[in-house]
């Protein structure tokens, strides 16, 4: 299971908790509140309905459609954002297949709950709940919402911060989940100035991210990529590590952290590639069965770690306030750079995941609503 999945299963379960009784969740006001002038009460732009990305089953890229649906209203504590661009992860991907089948507990069994896609966002405020006190009307923000592919989208006011004031919506709109997650995964493996720090999928979504970030800790990175991503890996300051023709896991060389991005790899590679004591973090895996995906060998690296001496780790993505007010300021330091490849609209959503899953992505790319 990627970590970006279980960033969108931690906002699915969220919502579902703070959602309010029925007589309330319609309009986002209580009696009161709706009677009464407020900061807090939703524009008149937010009736009627919106164009947005969907899908009403699960399947393919080929299940994703533009239709028009109604338009959601901010609930307690949450912001309603007029979306100027959405960023497409892996865990949109995974809630699209509705694989690994695990996962259909959160977000529906049989068919998706919430048929419109997407999570990651950029936009502005347009309305606010009641109880947020961070944001007002006007204020341009990044972070995760829900179905964030279309024109309007809700979002926690813990999963948004006000955005980078020298990003594009759309650069601002990749980094979210993607950001956070690498974030913690370093976090989680205490990668420090002066250590040598491996990232596989280093020209993917959190890989990016991953590689970026340590560098600007003072780590010696190494990524790998495919021969046709090398450059991209390279013009970070990166040493670019060829996975067609080099294998990380042979022993050869050894690593203070290594960040586990992208594949698959068994537990014994990872320890191989660490030196005495280095820390590895399982950060995601596409690969694995229809019912739990990568899970197993999240499993496998929990239950080995205590015996080994090794650190071994699995980090949970999750999109935090106080995380995208930490990226923010890297961001508008120059010391991370988002990688966006395109951008796609709204009409072509599909392709866009069709790209990603193709493998041809450099970095990450962005839906225009």
């Amino acid at each position: 299971m990627s970590a970006e999945l279980s960033a969108e299963l931690s906002a699915e379960l969220s919502a579902e908790l703070s959602a309010e009784p029925s007589t309330k969740e319609s309009t986002g006001l209580s009696t009161k509140e709706a009677s009464e002038p407020s900061r807090h009460r939703p524009s008149p732009a937010a009736a009627g309905t919106m164009r947005a990305a969907v899908r009403e089953r699960y399947g393919s890229a080929d299940v994703v459609h533009v239709a028009d649906v109604p338009r959601p209203l901010p609930r307690r504590g949450e912001v309603l954002v007029e979306v100027r661009a959405a960023g497409l992860d892996r865990g949109t991907v995974h809630l699209m297949t509705g694989l690994p089948l695990l996962g259909r507990l959160a977000f529906g069994l049989r068919r998706p709950r919430h048929p419109v896609l997407g999570m990651e966002l950029a936009g502005t405020v347009v309305a606010v709940g009641p109880d947020v006190t961070r944001f007002v009307a006007g204020d341009e923000v990044y972070g995760a919402g829900r179905g964030s592919f279309a024109e309007l989208a809700v979002a926690s006011e813990e999963q948004l911060a006000r955005k980078p004031a020298n990003l594009s919506f759309a650069q601002a709109a990749i980094v979210p989940v993607s950001g956070c997650t690498a974030l913690q995964a370093l976090d989680l493996a205490r990668a420090a100035a002066g250590q040598d720090v491996l990232v596989t999928g280093a020209s993917g979504g959190v890989g990016s991210f991953a590689a970026q970030l340590a560098r600007a800790r003072g780590a010696r990175v190494t990524g790998v990529a495919s021969t046709a991503k090398t450059d991209l890996v390279a013009a970070w300051g990166v040493e670019p590590l060829d996975r067609t023709t080099q294998d990380w896991a042979d022993g050869a060389r050894r690593w203070d952290v290594v960040l586990d991005v992208a594949g698959n790899p068994p537990v014994s590679s990872l320890r191989r590639a660490l030196t005495p004591g280095g820390a590895a973090v399982i950060v995601g895996g596409e690969e694995g069965g229809r019912l739990t995906g990568g899970l197993g060998r999240q499993l496998s690296a929990f239950a080995a770690s205590p015996f080994v001496r090794e650190r071994l780790a699995v980090v949970l993505g999750v999109t935090r306030a106080a995380d995208l007010d930490r990226l923010a300021a890297l961001l508008e330091a120059g010391d991370v750079v988002p990688a966006l490849d395109r951008t796609y609209p709204l009409a072509e959503a599909a392709d866009a995941v069709r790209a990603l899953e193709s493998g041809s992505v450099r970095g990450k790319v962005a839906v225009i609503p």
